[in-house]
């Protein structure tokens, strides 16, 4: 027999709101603050080149052509004013649509930047409303603030439970973050975010069918968007009134434990503090699945010695650690974009024979040069431990890949191999100007009306007390702003 009495919430909520609404000084710290503002330029370049790309276009906007929303949330890059809810998944699938955003990689793999989007529409929708009620809008910080407890939530929860083991999407961690982070910018009670949170928890749930051949589609560029506006719609309906689950975890038979993660406790592999967003890895010059970002360098470098050899190859043999086995090497034909940007062996292929790698090498004009396929034939790859043990080893975190090409004759290139990927926080001096380039390159892009140099002093100055309003109103078309 059921018993209908009150208990507590279950500790690890109760912890990721106790964090959330917890004042840790964050915005006093201006090295975090600096290191928060880069990240957020970086996913603005994501979405700038997001926006650009015909496919994501197509799902933007109102679901009713015409729509405009009144004090709504308006779509950075675009004309568009939607609810916050749309403007989340738009936002959200943009930064997302060519897989160069941030990365956090452990036993479960992510993208924390996926929360942006729901922090900036929640953000601009709550300071339009305080400017009509003669109150002031929200300034940067809270968006900073926001950012590094989104990447906190997600990036901890991902060290210690692997929810891919179990067949469910890492979206999931962008659902309970975005969740938690909205619903302090909504200025909800911490009764009303734990009710959130947990519905959140209990929430259907995506699996990773998508990522997987032989059902990789465009989903995998726009599902981090849908858990971000999933998550900002539970918070916006808690800001009504929603009833708690106290036990969404743990409730024995019905709970998130029980039903979907084989009765294993969800926990918290340390503290919740700033080592998230201060250890995240950028894709600085190429898009490219990260576990293959150190594979892809490598094949740079070789690129000058194979690229008139071609015919001589004989065998390409490849080491990586064990989740680039489970999550990139493919056999078989690759379908379109998605599936190529996830094979390990495609964007070796890519490095050996261009030396380079953007979004336009996974169209499906591009894949048809038969000496990609060709490369991909003689590819042989394998599994080396010690790779993984670094990989979660949180004084090293490193990301190896080795290549090294056979040639007919017998001879061999040099091994190969490259232990932290440029976006490494162990070589964040060497990416910062790259970053920037980044940034810069993909809003004049965007913005051809807008000078190169105005972008270079948006990417160096930081003022944490400059209002939302003001801040991304620079990032929307003048027609717009």
């Amino acid at each position: 027999m059921e018993q209908n009495r009150l208990i507590p919430y279950d500790s690890v909520i109760q912890t990721l709101i106790d964090y959330v609404y917890t004042d840790h000084h964050f915005d006093q710290n201006t090295d975090l603050m600096q290191a928060a503002h880069i990240v957020l330029l970086d996913a603005m370049a994501c979405l700038a080149q997001g926006v650009l790309v015909p496919e994501c276009q197509r799902f933007m906007g109102p679901m009713m052509p015409g729509t405009v929303v009144p004090l709504g949330s308006r779509v950075l890059g675009t004309p568009y004013v939607v609810d916050p809810v749309k403007a989340t998944f738009d936002m959200g699938s943009a930064i997302r649509w060519l897989d160069y955003n941030d990365t956090w990689l452990s036993k479960e793999w992510g993208h924390p930047s996926d929360n942006i989007g729901a922090i900036v529409a929640v953000a601009d929708m709550v300071s339009q409303r305080n400017v009509q009620q003669g109150l002031p809008p929200l300034p940067l910080k809270e968006v900073l603030v926001a950012m590094v407890q989104a990447y906190e939530i997600q990036g901890i929860l991902a060290m210690d439970n692997a929810f891919n083991a179990v067949g469910l999407d890492h979206v999931i961690l962008v659902k309970i973050a975005t969740t938690a982070v909205t619903s302090r910018l909504l200025g909800l009670s911490p009764a009303k975010a734990l009710s959130a949170l947990s519905q959140a928890w209990i929430d259907g749930h995506s699996l990773r069918t998508y990522r997987h051949a032989p059902n990789v589609g465009s989903r995998k560029s726009w599902a981090a968007g849908d858990a971000s506006a999933r998550g900002v719609f539970l918070s916006l309906l808690a800001e009504k009134g929603l009833s708690p689950c106290h036990s969404a975890l743990t409730a024995p038979r019905w709970g998130f434990q029980d039903v979907l993660f084989k009765q294993q406790s969800i926990t918290l592999a340390q503290p919740l503090k700033s080592y998230v967003l201060s250890n995240i890895l950028f894709k600085v010059s190429f898009p490219a699945e990260f576990h293959a970002q150190t594979a892809a360098e490598a094949a740079f470098i070789l690129h000058p010695l194979v690229k008139d050899r071609l015919a001589d190859i004989d065998r390409i043999d490849m080491v990586t650690q064990q989740p680039g086995m489970d999550i990139i090497v493919k056999s078989g034909p690759l379908r379109n974009s998605a599936d190529r940007d996830h094979s390990l062996q495609y964007i070796v292929s890519l490095g050996l024979l261009f030396g380079e790698i953007t979004g336009r090498s996974y169209s499906d004009a591009f894949a048809n040069d038969p000496r990609i396929n060709a490369l991909c034939e003689k590819m042989v790859v394998s599994v080396e431990p010690t790779f993984y043990t670094r990989y979660l080893d949180l004084k090293d975190r490193a990301i190896p890949n080795q290549v090294c090409v056979r040639f007919k004759d017998g001879t061999t290139t040099d091994v190969i191999r490259i232990d932290y990927p440029l976006g490494h926080a162990q070589r964040r001096a060497e990416a910062l100007p790259l970053l920037q380039k980044k940034f810069v390159d993909a809003m004049t892009d965007l913005f051809p009306d807008r000078s190169v140099g105005d972008w270079e002093k948006e990417w160096v100055s930081v003022n944490v007390d400059r209002s939302v309003i003001d801040w991304l109103t620079r990032f929307l078309p003048k027609s717009a702003g």
